[in-house]
């Protein structure tokens, strides 16, 4: 089984998760459901709609209980890719213009409210206690990785405990509550559902690693933005850090800035692929992700656990 497998057998529920999200974002505002739909268009892999419906498949399952957790945790997503592009000022997200280069910085941030806004409106749905602790303690971490972010950009001195701290906050967090959010709808027994959050936890540390991997050893094309757009935006990850071991490469990776020339920061970015930085980063993506088998070698044998192994294997397995 594949990852494509994985997203035909939840086509359909998927597709009325699609759905939902597009009714959600209407508004009365031309501009404003203009700007919500965009990136929503320009599609994406819905791990975390994939990962809430999985979840709950360990319960009692129906695409009504988990359909507004899966469309919520989904805007949430969104809401941050928006705000984060005003925060990197960065001008591509998938292939496509931002929001922030297509319109401006205030029409960014007021539809990134707007998206969260009707996040909020919708999980209020789920009547589960637990679900809005796990949610709301979600949301504070998030924001506190977006400022943590934003003080630690062009900190080339920042340690690694910062990074994973970051990472965490910004992505593993989200992706776990989309597991634990799913089950709680579900039924699932509560031991269960902690375990589910926790295998969430490690594929989502390793998703993030390998998204930093991938900005230096993919393709513009494949990337849908610049290939080393983060470090040209001051966002120091785990590559980076391990390259900056060396201190004559410390040197020139520390002259970097986001109006520097860009045949320069190609030939930087040449210079961390030819050390072990990558190979460093690797290591310790596998590791995450040989922590989320372990959780997953716990769970209940079924169909749902193999979709689960396929999902951690897609993330494993992305081209580096």
């Amino acid at each position: 089984m594949n990852y494509k497998r994985v997203y035909s057998i939840l086509n359909k529920d998927l597709k009325i998760i699609e759905n939902e999200l597009e009714r959600v974002l209407e508004s009365g505002s031309p501009i404003l459901q203009e700007s919500s739909l965009h990136y929503l268009q320009a599609g994406g892999k819905r791990i975390r709609p994939i990962l809430v419906i999985l979840s709950a498949k360990f319960g009692d399952y129906t695409i009504d209980t988990v359909k507004d957790v899966a469309v919520a945790l989904e805007l949430i997503h969104m809401a941050s890719l928006i705000h984060d592009d005003v925060i990197d000022d960065a001008y591509t997200r998938r292939g496509r213009p931002t929001v922030k280069a297509k319109w401006d910085n205030k029409i960014s941030m007021y539809t990134g409210d707007f998206i969260l806004a009707r996040a909020l409106e919708i999980i209020t749905s789920v009547e589960d206690i637990i679900a809005h602790q796990v949610l709301s303690h979600t949301m504070v971490e998030l924001s506190i990785g977006e400022i943590e972010q934003i003080r630690d950009k062009y900190n080339f001195n920042q340690s690694m405990t910062n990074y994973f701290r970051r990472i965490k906050r910004k992505t593993a967090l989200l992706i776990a509550a989309s597991c634990r959010l799913g089950a709680i709808a579900a039924n699932v027994p509560e031991d269960l559902q902690k375990k589910l959050y926790q295998f969430g936890y490690y594929a989502g540390m390793a998703f993030q690693i390998t998204d930093d991997i991938l900005d230096f050893t993919s393709t513009a094309e494949k990337l849908g933005k610049p290939v080393g757009e983060d470090l040209l935006q001051g966002n120091i990850t785990l590559p980076v850090l391990f390259a900056m071991k060396e201190p004559a490469l410390k040197k020139k990776i520390t002259k970097v800035h986001e109006t520097m020339d860009l045949s320069e920061l190609q030939n930087i970015i040449e210079l961390i692929k030819s050390t072990d930085a990558i190979q460093k980063s690797i290591k310790i993506c596998n590791m995450y992700l040989d922590k989320a088998y372990v959780i997953l070698n716990t769970l209940p044998e079924n169909e749902t656990k193999k979709m689960l192994d396929t999902m951690l294997k897609f993330i494993g397995k992305r081209k580096f």
